[in-house]
């Protein structure tokens, strides 16, 4: 038995043999409030009771039903008592001898509350001291909570009674029912998958609302805890909400498929969020305790968004396997952007501004790694999937399907979307299936473009090939396209592919770049011509893949590049200087610009970028290159000159303004010299001020921690500010402040309660990583290395894999960029005999050192 793991060919086999119908699920919570030990080595259990009705296709044949739990007291099959000790092995109860038809299961455990955000996670909020519970079950985690065949394609009803404390809520996939003697019995959800269930328990404060439509009113409910209630500013999540609603329920011409829709803020979640069935769960760092840009309400936005996409494209028609996760999440994250760029009365028209500055980085990084894999991966078990939640999964997989609209044309696309819907409700598809029907309403062939988008891996790079006379007239305009080899280690081949682009041409006009033409065309073969550009006026700018239609790399002319450098910030439109930011920064990335050029090329135009979110994007990345892609000997230089412009900027912002508010997190990050920790000191103690700058709890913990971390804020004064923000937000911040310190005793505190200890939870393990790794700290944390290598095997097999994958990345020393950390990680690569999911982690983790390396020498040769 492969213990909590399931491979693909075991579930195809399950599900052949097994029709699942119904589950009855009665757990008692009644003494959560409670909880385990006080030292936090044991959360403590409850009583949970399964009842599964389930047909078999087969006389006599043998199965297993899944659970992770401390103790099963009881396992009845077709009303005969098993060994519970003998049945029970491996996170699997094994089921033997079952009748052709209907089969009734009742197994009886006691499973067990978590701190680690999955399962049924238990959290004690230190401002009223009441326990508050959730539920997070992708990919294999209800069955920490009940028995459950733990595949997407068994679908069931599910029926929960839920036994709580006094005073409590509890909320599930069903309407909140009135409970009787504090027990609550939900009726049936429609048929779902198991991981897409869930249960959220305790006195949380709520707010109501509806969505009305064409005579049916849905129920909708804003959840939180009450010591953020006075934060919560529920209207304006209604707003987004209601917005998706009509959007998509147009779009897809399919009326929401649940009987009511919650949003639940919940405590010291790993995600962003999850789209369990009309009860959505969603980290409550997005209920804002202090200002936060417009970006930061784009994000959340979008984040409800896709949530809320998720309840057709995830929850009504479902993947059948796991390998076609990208197309849930994909499907969840394009139709999002979408519906923020497209519906009517959107706050943020320019959303794909943001997703080609953002998630569409993060798929090129990804795709550049070892471990790029096709977007329809092969997932041959759990533990494949786990690590899969990455940026080729959601990014590129998004990226693609905005391609896919713009070759088969947008109306067409949604029409094959609501065929596909009607035909597979509360079903299991593949692939195949979706393809099928936008096939039947465009027309076009989609097995070739499937096979060269989907199956493959890599990143195509497309660069203008002009010709020009003497008068300035083209002669010629091509685009060539070029398939780079795959990294060391990846698998497949590069591969040419077809790209439905537009070609953007811009003309200087008062100092501003304004777009003078368009051509939109396919692309396909190492070279494409364009012969609707021949005899007309070149002008200052070429920009291929103007709109952001496709997914590849873009390379600029020799001439529209000396343009761009000087006026990046000079376009009229946000989306093609994002794409130019984007560019530019892949340019760094591999190095072809050495990291003190993006840094010139950022300073001289972002004070000329109004996007918010682009902004704040340049500066993080800004922090990147300096951290990792800077000459060691250059870096001191470029540090002190972005720091400088971060403090000129701020001070020159707008009063109360986005830009004001961003800028001073840029400083507090990189703030260095005596003077500048001194007016850091002096902003959070009130001798200094800046007009119109809100030093409010969230920005106090930034500069908080950057005089922590340079040595200015000790102990006691980290003490007094957590006294300031007695909450769980203010604990983690602190945690954070105490691991940055510069003292070789704060580092063996932070590593000891992370690696030499399970007992901190998954939010305050995240929080302690981040405050350890501290750029301006190389050689305090150079012996950590080894330590690492020592201990990160250990650490996966002891671990639960949420825990597990925090440390085996986040302690990573990836700031350590030498040939020396090369050579560390592969000795221990060729004899540690790692699994695979984190073999890949640790390769993922090489592959930015061997990056960083180029870049560095790249940097130093300017």
């Amino acid at each position: 038995m492969p213990g909590t793991n399931l491979t693909r060919d075991e579930a195809q086999q399950r599900a052949r043999l097994l029709t699942v119908d119904a589950y009855e699920i009665d757990l008692d919570l009644s003494g959560a409030q409670e909880g385990g030990d006080a030292d936090g080595s044991d959360h403590g259990t409850f009583r949970s009771v399964t009842t599964v009705r389930f047909d078999s296709a087969e006389a006599g044949a043998d199965s297993f039903i899944d659970l992770v739990a401390p103790t099963v007291h009881e396992v009845h099959l077709n009303g005969e008592a098993l060994d519970a000790g003998e049945v029970f092995k491996d996170s699997r109860i094994a089921l033997t001898g079952l009748r052709a038809g209907r089969n009734e299961l009742r197994v009886v455990a006691d499973c067990a509350y978590t701190n680690t955000g999955e399962g049924l996670h238990r959290f004690v909020d230190p401002v009223d001291q009441q326990a508050y519970l959730y539920t997070q079950f992708e990919v294999p985690d209800a069955r920490r909570v009940y028995a459950s065949f733990e595949q997407p394609d068994l679908k069931a009803t599910f029926q929960f009674t839920v036994k709580a404390p006094e005073g409590w809520t509890v909320i599930s996939n069903s309407p909140t029912p009135e409970p009787s003697d504090n027990v609550w019995r939900f009726a049936p959800t429609p048929r779902i998958s198991t991981y897409i269930t869930a249960l959220i328990a305790g006195p949380y404060h709520s707010v109501h609302s509806t969505y009305e439509k064409d005579g049916r009113s849905v129920p909708l409910g804003i959840y939180c805890r009450p010591s953020l209630a006075e934060h919560l500013d529920a209207e304006q999540i209604f707003e987004v909400t209601r917005q998706g609603f009509e959007w998509f329920q147009e779009k897809f011409d399919y009326a929401y498929p649940f009987a009511k829709y919650d949003q639940l803020f919940v405590p010291e979640f790993n995600a962003g969020a999850m789209e369990n069935a009309g009860a959505v769960t969603i980290r409550d760092q997005y209920v804002f305790r202090s200002k936060v840009t417009d970006a930061a309400y784009e994000v959340r936005a979008e984040t409800i968004l896709h949530e809320l996409a998720h309840m057709w494209f995830g929850d009504l028609v479902t993947m059948e396997w796991w390998n076609d996760l990208w197309l849930n999440e994909s499907f969840a994250t394009y139709t999002s952007i979408a519906c923020q760029a497209y519906a009517p009365g959107s706050k943020w028209p320019h959303s794909w501004t943001t997703f080609a500055n953002s998630m569409k980085t993060w798929a090129y990084r990804q795709d550049q790694l070892p471990s790029t894999h096709p977007i329809m991966a092969e997932i041959n078990d759990l533990d494949d999937v786990l690590v899969n939640f990455d940026g080729i999964t959601y990014a590129k997989g998004a990226s693609v399907l905005k391609q896919l609209v713009a070759y088969v044309g947008m109306e067409e696309f949604f029409q094959g979307v609501q065929a596909y819907f009607k035909a597979h409700a509360f079903k299991n598809t593949r692939l195949s299936d979706l393809l099928g029907a936008l096939e039947e309403t465009s027309g076009r062939d989609l097995k070739t473009w499937s096979k060269k988008w989907l199956e493959t891996a890599g990143i195509n790079i497309l660069r203008p090939e002009i010709e020009v006379d003497a008068q300035g007239v083209i002669t010629s305009f091509a685009v060539k396209q070029e398939a780079p080899a795959l990294p060391p280690g990846a698998k497949g081949e590069p591969v040419l592919r077809p790209h439905r682009i537009a070609i953007g041409s811009y003309e200087l006009q008062d100092g501003k770049l304004v777009r003078t033409g368009r051509i939109e065309l396919d692309v396909d073969g190492a070279l494409t011509p364009v012969p609707q550009l021949a005899g007309t006026r070149r002008p200052a700018v070429f920009l291929l893949n103007d709109d952001d239609l496709s997914y590849a790399k873009v390379r600029l002319d020799e001439e529209s590049l000396k343009v761009v450098t000087e006026h990046l910030g000079d376009f009229t439109e946000s989306l093609p200087r994002a794409l130019s930011w984007a560019s530019a920064w892949d340019m760094t990335r591999d190095a072809e610009l050495p990291a003190r050029d993006y840094l010139a090329l950022v300073r001289s135009g972002i004070g000329k970028e109004s996007d918010i979110g682009v902004v704040q994007s340049l500066h993080r990345q800004v922090k990147l290159a300096l951290d990792l892609y800077a000459a060691p000997e250059w870096r001191e230089t470029g540090l002190a000159a972005w720091t400088a412009q971060t403090l000129e900027e701020l001070r020159a912002a707008e009063p109360g303004s986005d830009h004001q508010l961003a800028w001073a997190r840029a400083f507090a990050a990189s703030a260095r010299t005596e003077e500048q920790l001194d007016l850091l000191q002096g902003l959070l103690d009130g001798t200094e001020e800046i007009s119109g700058l809100a030093v409010d709890t969230e920005l106090r913990w930034s500069l908080v921690q950057r005089l922590a971390a340079t040595g200015r804020a000790d102990e006691k004064a980290i003490a007094a500010e957590l006294e300031r923000d007695k909450t769980s937000a203010g604990e983690r911040h602190a945690a954070t402040a105490r691991a940055a310190r510069p003292t070789d005793q704060a580092k063996r505190e932070a590593w000891a309660s992370v690696v030499e200890s399970d007992r901190l939870p998954n939010a305050v393990q995240e929080a302690v990583i981040g405050g350890f790794v501290q750029a301006d700290q190389r050689e305090l944390l150079a012996s950590y290395t080894a330590k690492y290598f020592d201990a990160v095997k250990d650490i996966w097999n002891s671990r639960s894999h949420e825990m597990a994958q925090q440390i085996a990345v986040g302690l990573y020393p990836a700031l350590q960029v030498s040939q020396e950390t090369l050579d560390a990680t592969d000795a221990w690569l060729a004899s540690a005999e790692p699994s695979a999911a984190l073999r890949r982690l640790i390769t993922e983790s090489r592959a930015g050192i061997e990056r960083a390396l180029k870049a560095q020498a790249a940097d130093a040769a300017a």
